[in-house]
């Protein structure tokens, strides 16, 4: 009885197979650009930074998603403000973080920056990852809008078209200092 070759079939569908998964991409730009530490030299010296509290910025996230920034209550859309305005300390508030004059080499001056400013960000096991996400979002939008304006400010136009030593001096009077705490298992609301 007559019927169909069907021997190199398995081979067409591996062939095709293979075609596809070279021929399609895949979106890799997901998640948090994030530098981690080196690990220290000497696993005995366990030397731990001390940081004055008026240089943290405590963000909790608890169980149910509500926000703590400091002692206040908060939603994620606060989140990009009250980091702004911690980082900045235009006002040289005692109760944000002591602000010092620093000597940027590029610009050849000395500006006041708050170099010591930590925000820390605790979350609860609970909490959603979108929530955290959000304030992740937040706070990198913070760090980028106060880039943009000090290079619209100095150099006239945004800091994506700065130059190499542009924004390696912005860089060195806004740095990004995120501290990610471990997350607690809080059991209640904050």
């Amino acid at each position: 009885m007559p019927g169909l070759n069907t021997s190199s079939t398995a081979d067409i569908s591996f062939m095709l197979l293979i075609f596809f998964l070279t021929t399609t991409s895949m979106d890799t730009d997901a998640g948090l650009a994030r530098t981690l530490p080196k690990p220290p030299e000497d696993e005995n010296n366990t030397n731990e930074m001390k940081v004055k509290e008026r240089n943290i910025l405590n963000i909790r996230i608890n169980k149910d998603n509500y926000l703590l920034i400091g002692s206040d209550y908060a939603s994620t859309e606060d989140v990009k403000e009250r980091a702004k305005e911690f980082i900045k300390n235009e006002k040289n508030d005692p109760n944000l973080p002591e602000v010092v004059g620093k000597k940027i080499k590029y610009l050849g001056r000395v500006v006041p920056v708050t170099e010591n400013h930590v925000i820390s960000v605790q979350t609860d096991r609970g909490t959603d990852y979108g929530v955290y996400i959000a304030v992740q979002d937040a706070l990198i939008q913070a760090y980028n809008e106060l880039r943009d304006e000090f290079a619209m400010a100095e150099f006239h136009h945004h800091f994506e078209f700065c130059n190499d030593d542009e924004k390696k001096a912005i860089r060195e009077i806004y740095p990004q200092k995120i501290s990610e705490a471990e997350p607690k298992k809080y059991g209640q609301s904050l």
